[in-house]
């Protein structure tokens, strides 16, 4: 009987020496193990206001126990494209476009030799374009984007986007979009967040070649677009686009196709010109917590420097609006340490 009592105390005694030694051994490990640094997700960001905002918002709309806590599935995310997600200096890139297929389609209409807009565009007079205004861009715009199927015309972007070059970069169109951006885009969808773009280009220009840039599939890019029509074509069904607009996705265009295509307002809003305050305003106007997020260009060095008064993008009664009601504000020459991918090369 002193045997077994013996026994159990010899057992027990090193059964607690062993758990003290795991103990210790857990403990010193503990103690050596390094901290893990939580991953920057905005990494070409600097420590700002506007990046500290959405790094916020994203985690208090996403915490469960949060009284803004926001489903997933009202979780939605719109982005103005030109000026927001890449360039627009010094002119759309659609335009670009459109010029190049003037050019290339000129020995079939030798008539374009004494027409405007396409006699400027022939003999590269950009002054004289210009002074040929909405009127002209139109005429330009109806001539290059129909009168083909959307598969031709398709492969007609993707041809020149394959080798096409910036004017003052020098690098190709789709090489001009903006690094935090495409961040921001990966930042939100890991947080389950649905990402659409709704911008005032043409949707099946943007669709030709931007879902591998974004990371957004056709169906939830949103833009302006010509009248198609359907053509069986002896059983080989094709859409034709023909030469009229149908509908114009900007200012108040933009939250009617929200509404009609996504059919929720966002909660994230993203743009960069009074063409988008409309959108702004209808996120802010959510039942759940939004954010508006403008992007200023403030970086004549890197980039271009203009607001209020340009031709293009312009930023006026939108920053007005920002700056009232607290929206968020990106200055691009402080906020973003590097603003193309290929700064990062």
């Amino acid at each position: 009987m002193k045997y077994l009592k013996t026994t159990s105390l010899v057992i027990i005694f090193f059964s607690l020496i062993f758990i003290s030694c795991e103990t210790k051994t857990k403990e010193s490990q503990q103690k050596e193990s390094p901290k893990q640094e939580v991953k920057d997700p905005l990494p070409s960001w600097n420590k700002v206001a506007s990046k500290k905002n959405i790094i916020a918002y994203v985690n208090e709309v996403t915490n469960s126990k949060n009284e803004n806590f926001i489903p997933i599935k009202d979780r939605i995310a719109t982005f103005d494209n030109d000026g927001n997600l890449w360039a627009e200096q010094p002119a759309y890139f659609q335009l670009f476009f459109a010029i190049d297929r003037v050019k290339a389609m000129a020995s079939d209409h030798p008539e374009w030799k004494n027409d405007q807009p396409f006699k400027a565009v022939l003999e590269n007079d950009m002054e004289e374009l210009k002074k040929q205004g909405e009127h002209g861009l139109a005429q330009l715009i109806m001539a290059t984007h129909s009168g083909n199927t959307t598969e031709e015309f398709k492969k007609d972007v993707q041809d020149w986007i394959a080798t096409a070059k910036h004017p003052t970069k020098n690098v190709g169109y789709d090489k001009m979009v903006y690094q935090p951006m495409l961040e921001l885009l990966q930042y939100l969808r890991a947080n389950d967040f649905k990402t659409y773009i709704v911008s005032g280009g043409g949707v099946d220009f943007m669709r030709a070649f931007v879902m591998e840039i974004y990371g957004i599939p056709e169906e939830q890019i949103i833009g302006s677009r010509i009248k198609t029509e359907f053509d069986y074509n002896n059983g080989n069904p094709v859409i034709k686009r023909v030469p009229a607009l149908d509908f114009i996705d900007d200012k108040e265009g933009k939250p009617l196709n929200i509404q009609k295509i996504i059919g929720k307002k966002p909660v994230f809003s993203s743009g960069n010109s009074d063409g988008d305050l409309q959108m702004m305003q209808w996120a802010a106007s959510n039942k759940h917590k939004s954010l508006m997020l403008y992007l200023h260009h403030t970086d004549d060095e890197r980039e271009w420097a203009y607001d209020r008064d340009s031709h293009i993008g312009r930023l006026d009664k939108g920053l007005d609006q920002a700056q009232k009601d607290g929206w968020t504000v990106i200055d691009m020459k402080k906020d973003w340490k590097v603003i193309y991918p290929f700064e990062l090369e």
